[in-house]
């Protein structure tokens, strides 16, 4: 997470947390004419609503214009954190233990920087990802993006298998 992104939710959790919500994280993506602040916020024990998404937009825009913290132009995108959550925090991570994920890290560790393992457990500031049949431990602060892998088929959103070769009718 960039320093901006750090800045950010501290300037606007409060607010998004006024409103019931819970904010995950953000990401700023600079560009040259015009950057892009996403945030992504959750609704604790219900699914995040257009309304929801709305509110807070409304709400952190306020805020942004009275303080500031960002020069030139930027587009503000709020967002559910959808099937494939984003993982922003050690505490995040920990909420789940046992399903898989996608991490892409700062530094290459064994000649990697782009794992996908399941989450095994959490230790203070590190976390136990199992890659490949082996136990990989790694302390959060090197992990630049990490995202939840969507169990498909647990959701019942996978594509039904083919049982074998279709027939043609006679």
């Amino acid at each position: 997470m960039s320093q901006k992104s750090r800045e950010i939710d501290a300037l606007v959790a409060p607010a998004v947390a006024a409103l019931g919500l819970e904010l995950l994280g953000s990401e700023w993506v600079p560009g040259p004419s015009r950057s892009l602040l996403r945030l992504y916020i959750d609704a604790p024990g219900r699914m995040v609503t257009l309304d929801d998404c709305e509110a807070a937009s409304r709400e952190v825009e306020a805020l942004l214009d009275v303080h500031d913290p960002i020069q030139g132009q930027y587009t503000l995108e709020v967002s559910s954190p959808g099937l494939d959550r984003p993982l922003f925090s050690v505490g995040q991570v920990a909420r789940h233990v046992g399903e898989q994920a996608r991490v892409l890290l700062k530094l290459p560790m064994d000649g990697r920087r782009r794992l996908q393992g399941r989450i095994l457990r959490v230790d203070g500031e590190d976390i136990a990802i199992e890659v490949d049949g082996r136990e990989l431990v790694l302390p959060f602060d090197a992990v630049e993006k990490a995202r939840i892998v969507p169990d498909l088929e647990a959701l019942g959103l996978a594509p039904k298998q083919s049982r074998g070769p279709r027939r043609k009718p006679s």
